[in-house]
């Protein structure tokens, strides 16, 4: 089973984390500052990390920077900085996924789950959902054996969707990490996308599902 570290000088927070973690059947090891974090990820083996940003003696993201410089393991940022500067900076640096606080704990361990699976697809060149596989490396996509006739971009975003398979994805989101931060478009762009992904997937449409409220999500039901 993956082992997480969770990295925050908050007490409260670590044990909150910590309980969702066991109860989802994570191994735990935890940190209070960045030095800690460091000597941790050096000492034992860790699958992903949940770091806190601002922490005495070293804060969260020269942490993570430390991190990727010697090794590939995921980062997911915990932060009550809510500016898009602060998130831009973070994913710049590295980080996997970037959560604001307060936080759900439920979400988190979906989004750890995730980005996990993430890290697994992307050792991976083929993804098979039942009739429904994906070519990474080749960038092409078939339904039942015949290729698609897809864009780059509608692979792009299906290709995003699969790797957070079963997380919700606002439209904001998808925006963001599909079409790239400097993209000037609106709701309407990812909903036209979408759609026409669905009429392409054929008989697996249904795999991309509708969040009522918020965006879509990837599901093989």
């Amino acid at each position: 089973m993956a082992r997480l570290l969770i990295v925050d000088d908050e007490e409260k927070i670590r044990e909150v984390v910590k309980e969702y973690a066991l109860l989802n059947g994570y191994e735990v090891a935890e940190a209070e500052d960045g030095l800690d974090a460091l000597s941790a990820v050096e000492q034992q083996p860790i699958d992903l990390v949940i770091l806190d940003i601002m922490m005495p003696k070293l804060d969260g993201y020269e942490v993570c920077k430390r991190i990727k410089t010697s090794s590939n393991i995921p980062v997911i940022m915990l932060s009550a900085r809510v500016e898009e500067y602060d998130k831009l900076f973070g994913f710049e640096i590295g980080v996997d996924d970037y959560m604001v606080k307060p936080f759900s704990p439920k979400e988190l361990m979906a989004r750890v789950k995730a980005v996990l699976e993430r890290g697994k697809l992307n050792n991976q060149a083929r993804y098979k959902f039942a009739g429904l596989e994906i070519d990474v490396k080749g960038r092409s996509v078939k339904v039942d054996n015949k290729v698609a006739n897809l864009t780059p971009k509608e692979i792009d975003l299906l290709l995003y969707m699969v790797e957070n398979q079963n997380v919700a994805l606002s439209r904001e989101k998808l925006l963001t990490e599909v079409w790239d931060y400097d993209y000037y478009g609106d709701d309407r762009t990812v909903d036209s996308h979408i759609k026409m992904l669905r009429h392409n997937l054929g008989p697996y449409r249904d795999f991309i599902v509708t969040v009522r409220g918020m965006g879509y999500k990837f599901e093989v039901q």
